[in-house]
C-alpha cells in the first residue's frame, strides 16, 4: 500500500517546482516507508511513497511506459486481486511485462483500454496516470472507496493526494473551513458527506468514479453503481453463491511477498476470514497463521453487558484460535497510552474522528506491524449483510435521518447559538439524508418495508461503511500496515444487494444468510455468536482522562473551540456521570467519553492545523 500525490498546471513549468512536490510526497511517508519517488514534466508532477507488498524490484513508482509516441506515467495506491487474469489477457493482446507487479499490469491495462480499464479491476485502488502527449490526467478510485483520494483546484493548479495533508502543505491550499465545513464537523462528524473534503473547496473523488483533467477542464464520471433487480436464486443457490464469493475474495487477498496476518475478535466476520486463511496457509505450506486481537487493561473488571456489546471477546478469540491452529497474539493497552494516541489519530485522519476507536486501532496496527506488513480484517460484512441493530429496530427504520446518529437535536444543543444559527445543523443533516435517499436505486414492486431496508442498506454502504473504511485506512497506514477487507469485494456487494431481507436475516438472526453460507467452516457456537462490535475500553479512567482534557479546553480562554460551543451546556455534560451514557450519539460505540474526546480533539485539530473559519 502506498501514498500518491500530484500537481498539474498548464501555465507553469512544474519541472522547476520539485521542492513543492517533494514536500507533498513527504507528508505521506508513513503510507510508504520503503521507497519514494517523484516525476515531473513541464506541466505535471507526481509523487509516490511505497509500502512494498508485491515485487520489491519491479513495482517502483512513478512508473512510466511508452507506446509509440505516447508516454504514460502512473502513481498508484492499492492492490489488484485479479492481476494474473488481467496480465494473461493483456499478453494475449500483444503486451509484454518486465515485472510481476500489479502496478505494471494496471498501467498496461490503462494503455490498452483507457478509462474503461477500471471496469475490469478487482481490487482496492486510487491511482493517477499522466498522458504526456495528450496533456491529460486520469484519476480513479475503487468502487467502494477503500482507498482515499482528495483533490483541489487553486489558481490554475490541480492538486491531488491520498490524504488531506498532502494538499494542505501546498502553498496555494489554506486550511480554511466555512459554513459547510463546520456543519460536516459538528452536525455529521465523524461521518463525512461523500465527495466532501471539509476544508473549503477541497473535494473527495467519490468511490466508483474517475476524473479526467485536460486543458478544457474537469470531467467527472461514475463508472460503477448498484443495480436493483429481482433476486431469482433459491435459498440453496444463494447460500452456495455467497459462500463461493466470500471464500474466493479471502483467498485472492492473501497474495503478498511479505508476511500476512489476520485480525481476530472471535466474531463471525473475523473468525471466518481467519478460518479460511488458516486453511489456505496449510495447503500452501506457508507456516502457522498469526492472528491478533485487542484488549484493554482492566476491561474484564469493568465490562458491563449491554444491548450493543453483549459479551467480551477474549473467550471466543481463544476458541477460534485453537480451532484454526493459529499463533495468537493479544495486544493490550492501558488508558494513558490510549489517551496519548488520541492526538496521533487526529493527525492520521486530518480531521476529528472516532476518538479512542481510532486511537486504539492505530496502536493495534503499530504492534502488528512489528512482525507483519499485511493484515486481513472483517470490516464491511455488517453493512453488506445487514448486521447492525438499526436494520431491524423499528425506531431506526422509522427515523427520518441516518440510523446510526438519531440524536441530532441533542447534538445541536452542544453548539453555540451563533453556530447553530449559521450552520443549521438539524436541517443540514436532513438535507444530506434526503440527497442520499434520492440516489437509492429503487426496485419497483417491493413492499414498503423491503424498500425501506434497501434504503437502509444503501445508506450504510455509502455513508457508514466509508466512515469505517476511512478509519481503517488512516490508522493502518499511519502504522505503515496494509489492511485488506475481503467483505468489500464488489462482487459480494453486487450480489447481496438484491437478496431479499427474509433471506439475509434467515432464522430471525442478523446476518443469517452469511452464517448459513459459512456452515462447516466454523464451529456452530462461533457461527451463531451474537454480534459484538469492535472492542472499546470500559475503564472509567478513560472517561475521566477525556473529561479532564475537555475541562482544560473549556477553561482556556484562547481555545478556538469556545466560540463554536455552548460552554455552559458542555460543562453540564462534563459534570454528569460518564458511565450513564445511554444511547450512543454516533454508531454503536461513541457515547459520553467519546463526546468529551471528540470536542477536545476538535480543539486540538483547530490549533494543530491552523484552521481559519471564514
Amino acid at each position: 500500500m502506498c501514498g500518491i500525490t500530484g500537481w498539474v498546471h498548464y501555465d507553469k513549468n512544474l519541472s522547476q517546482e520539485l521542492p513543492t512536490i517533494e514536500a507533498m510526497t513527504e507528508t505521506l511517508a508513513r503510507r510508504g516507508p520503503d521507497a519514494h519517488g517523484v516525476w515531473a514534466s513541464r506541466h505535471a508532477a507526481l509523487g509516490h511513497r511505497r509500502l512494498i507488498v508485491v515485487d520489491p524490484a519491479g513495482g517502483t513508482q512513478p512508473m512510466t511506459r511508452q507506446r509509440g509516441d505516447y508516454c504514460y506515467t502512473l502513481v498508484y495506491n492499492g492492490e489488484l486481486y485479479n492481476t494474473d487474469e488481467l496480465r494473461q489477457e493483456l499478453q494475449r493482446r500483444g503486451h509484454r511485462f518486465l515485472s510481476h507487479s500489479d502496478t505494471e499490469v494496471l498501467l498496461v491495462a490503462y494503455i490498452e483500454w483507457g478509462s474503461r480499464c477500471v471496469e475490469r479491476l478487482n481490487g482496492i485502488f486510487a491511482f493517477a496516470i499522466w498522458e504526456e502527449k495528450e496533456q491529460r490526467l486520469f484519476l480513479a478510485r475503487d468502487r467502494l472507496g477503500v482507498k482515499p483520494l482528495f483533490y483541489a483546484v487553486r489558481d490554475g493548479s490541480f492538486l491531488f493526494g491520498s490524504e488531506l495533508k498532502s494538499l494542505l502543505v501546498h502553498p496555494e491550499v489554506e486550511p480554511i473551513i466555512d459554513q459547510e465545513g463546520l456543519a460536516e464537523i459538528f452536525a455529521l462528524g465523524p461521518a463525512r458527506t461523500p465527495g466532501h473534503g471539509v476544508f473549503r473547496n477541497v473535494h473527495e473523488l467519490r468511490p466508483g468514479h474517475y476524473l479526467e483533467l485536460t486543458r478544457e477542464g474537469i470531467h467527472l464520471q461514475r463508472y460503477w453503481s448498484l443495480v436493483s433487480q429481482p433476486h431469482t436464486d433459491d435459498w440453496e443457490t444463494t447460500t452456495a453463491r455467497v459462500r463461493s464469493l466470500v471464500l474466493d475474495a479471502i483467498e485472492r487477498q492473501l497474495v503478498a511477498d511479505v508476511p500476512v496476518a489476520t485480525l481476530l475478535s472471535g466474531g463471525l466476520d473475523s473468525s471466518a476470514i481467519t478460518a479460511v486463511t488458516a486453511e489456505v496457509f496449510k495447503k500452501q505450506a506457508r507456516g502457522p497463521l498469526h492472528t491478533y486481537s485487542i484488549d484493554y487493561v482492566d476491561n474484564d473488571r469493568y465490562f458491563q453487558q449491554n444491548e450493543f456489546q453483549p459479551n467480551t471477546d477474549a473467550p471466543w478469540v481463544k476458541r477460534v484460535s485453537a480451532y484454526c491452529g493459529t499463533h495468537h497474539h493479544t495486544v493490550q493497552f492501558d488508558t494513558p497510552e490510549l489517551v496519548e494516541a488520541l492526538r496521533t489519530a487526529v493527525v492520521a485522519r486530518d480531521l476529528p474522528g472516532m476518538c479512542d476507536i481510532d486511537a486504539s486501532l492505530y496502536l493495534f496496527c503499530r504492534e502488528i506491524k512489528r512482525e507483519n506488513t499485511v493484515v486481513l480484517s472483517g470490516e464491511c460484512a455488517d453493512e453488506v449483510f445487514g448486521g447492525y441493530p438499526w436494520f431491524h429496530r423499528e425506531e431506526a427504520l422509522k427515523a427520518d435521518t441516518f440510523p446510526w446518529a438519531l440524536r441530532n437535536q441533542e447534538r445541536s444543543r452542544w453548539l453555540s447559538p451563533e453556530l447553530r444559527e449559521w450552520i443549521q445543523p438539524v436541517e443540514y443533516v436532513k438535507r444530506r439524508y434526503q440527497e442520499t435517499l434520492a440516489e437509492v436505486p429503487a426496485l419497483p414492486g417491493e413492499s414498503p418495508l423491503e424498500a425501506r431496508r434497501r434504503e437502509m442498506s444503501y445508506m450504510n454502504l455509502i455513508w457508514f461503511m466509508n466512515v469505517l473504511l476511512d478509519r481503517k485506512d488512516r490508522m493502518s497506514m499511519a502504522a505503515s500496515l496494509e489492511a485488506r477487507v475481503p467483505f468489500c469485494d464488489h462482487r459480494i456487494v453486487e450480489y447481496v444487494w438484491n437478496i431479499p431481507w427474509e433471506m439475509k436475516s434467515r432464522g430471525q438472526r442478523e446476518k443469517g444468510l452469511l452464517r448459513a453460507a459459512l456452515a462447516g467452516i466454523l464451529p456452530d457456537d462461533v457461527l451463531y455468536r451474537k454480534k459484538s462490535p469492535y472492542p472499546k475500553t470500559h475503564n472509567p479512567a478513560y472517561a475521566e482522562a477525556t473529561r479532564q482534557w475537555l475541562l482544560e479546553v473549556l477553561h482556556d480562554a484562547s481555545s478556538p473551540l469556545l466560540p463554536l460551543i455552548d460552554k455552559q451546556e458542555v460543562l453540564k455534560i462534563a459534570a454528569s456521570d460518564a458511565a450513564a451514557s445511554g444511547t450512543p450519539w454516533f454508531g454503536q460505540l461513541m457515547s459520553k467519553p467519546q463526546l468529551f474526546a471528540y470536542l477536545a480533539s476538535t480543539d486540538f485539530w483547530l490549533r494543530e492545523y491552523g484552521v481559519s473559519i471564514r
